[in-house]
């Protein structure tokens, strides 16, 4: 289990203070980084064509967690490697318990609107519409979004996903920034997902899951348009480039 969350040492700021840098590692991967700690999403990256760092580059960093928000290769990707590492795998029960059948060390099964803290900050599980599979064929639980409190910020990261009605009960949750797919065929495309921020009501929003693969085709501008005329601001980061919260 992850240690429950204690006071910080002076020479350290807490993940309540520490500002939060959102650092994008292409298709739907990100690093998150508030203080001395950090925390690693759906870490796809062997096998990323637009992965910027290597799996060891990676490893090095010595992540608090990785979050996994379902089963998909494209997702739970390198979190073995890590879980190997030691580090917590904290995703869904199915999840949590395929990771430590396969060799992990400290994987949390968690599931719907149940919340996972550490040291970090933590992580609620939401709904999301998708389907949720290993790459061996064994069943990983129902697909999830993840609404991750750290560094003094509130982030909807929404997975794989169709827009639903209930996205605006995660709405209510104040976000600071949705984490929204645009890329159509798997999930839904750019405006979809712009009206998707009429029941989140985010102050700002992050478009991912597009142009990694030829199916992947839906258009950040269209999105980022879609949202201006909502008045919601919108970050575009390349892969490797930070976005500070």
């Amino acid at each position: 289990m992850l240690a429950p969350m204690t006071a910080p040492k002076p020479s350290s700021p807490s993940p309540s203070t520490a500002r939060l840098q959102i650092r994008f590692l292409g298709h739907s991967t990100f690093l998150f980084t508030a203080g001395e700690h950090k925390v690693l999403i759906d870490p796809f990256i062997e096998g990323n064509p637009k992965s910027p760092i290597t799996l060891s580059e990676a490893l090095s960093w010595k992540v608090d967690a990785v979050l996994v928000s379902h089963a998909h290769g494209d997702h739970w990707g390198n979190a073995l490697d890590f879980g190997r590492a030691g580090v917590p795998i904290i995703g869904t029960a199915e999840i949590g318990g395929y990771a430590g059948k396969h060799g992990a060390v400290g994987a949390i099964g968690a599931n719907i609107g149940g919340t996972v803290r550490g040291n970090w900050g933590s992580v609620y599980f939401t709904p999301a519409w998708h389907s949720s599979s290993f790459p061996d064929g064994t069943y990983g639980g129902m697909p999830t979004g993840l609404v991750i409190e750290m560094g003094g910020v509130r982030v909807y990261f929404a997975g794989d996903t169709s827009r639903f009605s209930d996205m605006a009960l995660i709405g209510e949750k104040k976000l600071d920034l949705a984490m929204l797919p645009i890329g159509d065929h798997y999930t839904m495309g750019p405006q979809e997902a712009a009206l998707c921020l009429d029941l989140l009501r985010p102050a700002a929003a992050l478009p991912m899951h597009y142009g990694t693969f030829p199916g992947l085709s839906g258009d950040p501008a269209v999105f980022a348009a879609l949202a201006a005329q909502r008045g919601v601001a919108v970050h575009q980061p390349q892969p490797g480039e930070t976005v500070s919260l």
